[in-house]
């Protein structure tokens, strides 16, 4: 008798997450490319998506095909989905340049959101959407994929722990053979083509996780200069933007240099960081190479995946809105850290349009 009403009691007050309702989900925009993952997500149930905008009729028609989803889901009109759907949260699929505008929807009707990497196009809209969410007190978070990486969770506990001494360099290594040579699809490859709509090319594209990752690393610190140099070396299918960026970041006592690129013979996600005492390099999701000692060799660390809800953005948006999850202070997701991402990928297209190194205010 005693064992049965425990056991009820653990149900009851020990599993909150199995006890939490759904999070009503609504998508802006079909164009990103990462929108598939919402589709594709079986067995999960800690999300429930209850509507979807998107103006462009025939790529609707093509997710409703795709997916089989219900055609009642669908609104051409971002306000009226808000209204009639009620989303606790609204995950923006579409330009890097359309966050502002769903934020300034959103945020006034009480509704959290979460974006694709980075933030904005400028600093001005990071800005007005930091603003937003403040004055009406919800979440805006930005998608990085490096954000789940259990390599990039342990580099930072060393650093952390000391075991790296104070950090001099970092690199960081993004990228692919480029949108098209892999082919992404028209509407996101005419988003990246676009420098209004993605605000640059691989310079933004990609050079966005090396801002995200080094402002994470120096715990929210600004650098003091920004010099980038981008490059086209495929005008003939990059015409507006660049397919190269090469972004160097100094701080008072370190440097990062963050290469940024369409040109990549594969893919490729890894950092290495160097400090004082010893280098740690993440090679990807869950392989570390480091070396702690001069006299000792370089040792290879596997790691196990981060655990749930660090491995889906959903489950994570999940977690943060209905208050299972708080955000860090120096979070990956969160604003603070996102904004001066902004601010330094602006730095950068300044500085390599005018080939000289912008100095922060």
């Amino acid at each position: 008798m005693h064992y049965l009403l425990f056991s009820l009691l653990g149900m009851l007050f020990l599993t909150p997450a199995f006890a939490q309702s759904p999070v009503r989900v609504a998508v802006a925009g079909l164009s990103h490319g990462h929108v598939d993952w919402i589709f594709n997500r079986p067995g999960k149930k800690d999300i429930v998506l209850v509507g979807i905008y998107e103006p462009n009729q025939e790529l609707a028609a093509r997710y409703v095909k795709r997916y089989k989803l219900d055609q009642k889901l669908f609104f051409d009109d971002l306000g009226k989905m808000l209204d009639q759907a009620k989303p606790e949260a609204v995950s923006a699929f579409g330009a890097i340049s359309d966050h502002v505008a769903v934020v300034r929807a959103c945020a006034p009707r009480k509704i959290h959101v979460m974006v694709e990497k980075p933030l904005a196009t400028t600093l001005a809209d990071a800005k007005e959407i930091q603003a937003l969410a403040q004055k009406n007190n919800i979440h805006v978070l930005t998608n990085f994929e490096t954000s789940w990486y259990a390599s990039n969770q342990h580099v930072k506990k060393l650093l952390d722990e000391g075991k790296l001494g104070e950090v001099r360099k970092v690199m960081v290594n993004d990228g692919h053979q480029g949108p098209k040579e892999i082919g992404v699809s028209d509407e996101f490859l005419e988003i990246l083509t676009d420098p209004m709509k993605n605000g640059a090319g691989a310079l933004m594209d990609f050079g966005c996780y090396g801002a995200n990752l080094m402002t994470w690393l120096m715990e929210g610190v600004r650098p003091v200069s920004v010099t980038a140099v981008a490059h086209q070396n495929k005008p003939a299918i990059y015409k507006q933007v660049d397919d190269e960026a090469t972004i160097v970041l100094q701080y008072p006592k370190a440097q990062c240099v963050i290469q940024a690129s369409w040109n990549w013979p594969f893919s490729r996600k890894d950092m290495e960081v160097y400090g004082t005492d010893g280098y740690a390099v993440a090679v990807d999701a869950t392989t570390v190479r480091q070396r702690l000692e001069e006299k000792a060799p370089e040792k290879a660390i596997m790691l196990e995946p981060r655990p749930a809800p660090y491995t889906d953005p959903f489950s994570f948006l999940a977690s943060v809105v209905s208050g299972q999850l708080a955000l860090e202070k120096n979070d990956l997701y969160g604003l603070p850290l996102n904004v001066t991402a902004v601010e330094i990928l602006e730095a950068a297209k300044a500085s390599a349009a005018s080939g000289k190194t912008v100095y922060l205010k």
